[in-house]
């Protein structure tokens, strides 16, 4: 038997990023309302407990959404469909507005526990409300307690790999 660790790349040859582009995540756009209105397209999200609600997501501390959901502790996900690709792209694209114009552009909810814009067509929603972060690196890991959710209608969802969007 050989030992996998021997002939595994280091670090120099191998870039964590190339490495996680291989892990299939599903796609969440994050948004905030109110007046630190914003909206981010994240994968780095998932559910943590279910006895308390718990969900979580990573967020770059040099990204808008970190001082957004730092300011109003309270934050909607909207879990992207299949045919979602170009929203979840505008949500991911720097060059878009700022501030609630950016929202000119979707269509939306206002979330009621929350004042998040939820984005309409998406498979699932949830309101959550900030119950801890955790220093991550160059990210911050936030904890979420669920306030509501509820599921859209559609069937096929949209997968993020290979560093590239796909449909299932």
């Amino acid at each position: 038997m050989t030992d996998m660790y021997e002939a595994a790349p280091t670090m120099e040859e191998t870039s964590l990023r190339d490495a996680m582009s291989l892990f299939a995540t599903g796609v969440t756009v994050l948004t905030v309302g109110g007046e630190h209105a914003h909206g981010m397209t994240a994968n780095a999200f998932t559910s943590v407990s279910l006895d308390p609600p718990l969900v979580l997501c990573c967020i770059s501390r040099s990204a808008v959404m970190h001082e957004a959901i730092g300011n109003t502790k309270r934050f909607g996900v909207s879990i992207m469909g299949a045919d979602q690709r170009d929203t979840a792209k505008y949500f991911a694209d720097k060059r878009r507005p700022l501030g609630p114009e950016q929202f000119d552009a979707v269509d939306w909810m206002e979330g009621p526990h929350s004042g998040a814009p939820l984005l309409t067509g998406s498979l699932a929603w949830l309101e959550c409300e900030l119950v801890q972060f955790y220093d991550g690196g160059d990210h911050t890991i936030f904890v979420g307690q669920v306030l509501s959710c509820s599921r859209g209608g559609g069937s096929g969802a949209l997968l993020f790999y290979g560093s590239a969007f796909h449909r299932v």
